[in-house]
């Protein structure tokens, strides 16, 4: 039995009007969609990916500008190390995910399964990077490579700019 207001209650002024809900079919929201499409545009996230290239790249440009000049500067490897750390997990998790879409056996289930393993492999990745280069790539220097890689992570934010 659903609980109902008190009959022999008085109405309160402060008692908000009940409002009703509308549920929309696929093709209400398609045909919505499409009516204005300007405001629907999918956007790709590897684009995202690009623009997180694009931003190492020009960290690295900067950082380039500091140290000896002979060779590769150590603060350019280590912004192209910070820039690596970001971009690799977030490209592995797109490749998860875009497996998982092209499966044959798509439903909700599954698809959840793949954000969730693609985000644990992402983890993972990030820290075996992180645990590698601290242990195997001598002279790091931590601030062109936390910099780099705080500015790469931050290009999600820039997809907003994008719509």
């Amino acid at each position: 039995m659903i609980p109902q207001k008190n009959q022999f209650s008085e109405v309160n002024e402060w008692d908000e009007p009940e409002e009703a809900i509308r549920v929309y079919s696929k093709e209400e929201i398609v045909a919505l969609q499409q009516r204005d499409a300007t405001n629907f545009r999918a956007l790709s996230p590897w684009k995202i990916i690009l623009a997180q290239v694009l931003i190492t790249a020009i960290s690295m440009v900067f950082w380039s500008f500091f140290g000896e000049s002979a060779g590769v500067k150590l603060y350019t490897q280590s912004a192209f190390l910070g820039g690596l750390i970001c971009v690799l997990p977030a490209a592995l998790f797109l490749i998860r995910l875009e497996l998982a879409k092209k499966s044959q056996r798509l439903n909700p289930g599954s698809f959840l399964a793949a954000l969730v393993s693609g985000e644990f492999i992402k983890i993972v990745v990030t820290l075996m990077l992180f645990l590698g280069i601290a242990y195997y790539v001598p002279g790091v220097l931590w601030v062109p490579l936390l910099v780099t890689y705080l500015l790469a992570l931050k290009c999600v934010w820039l997809a907003w700019l994008w719509r």
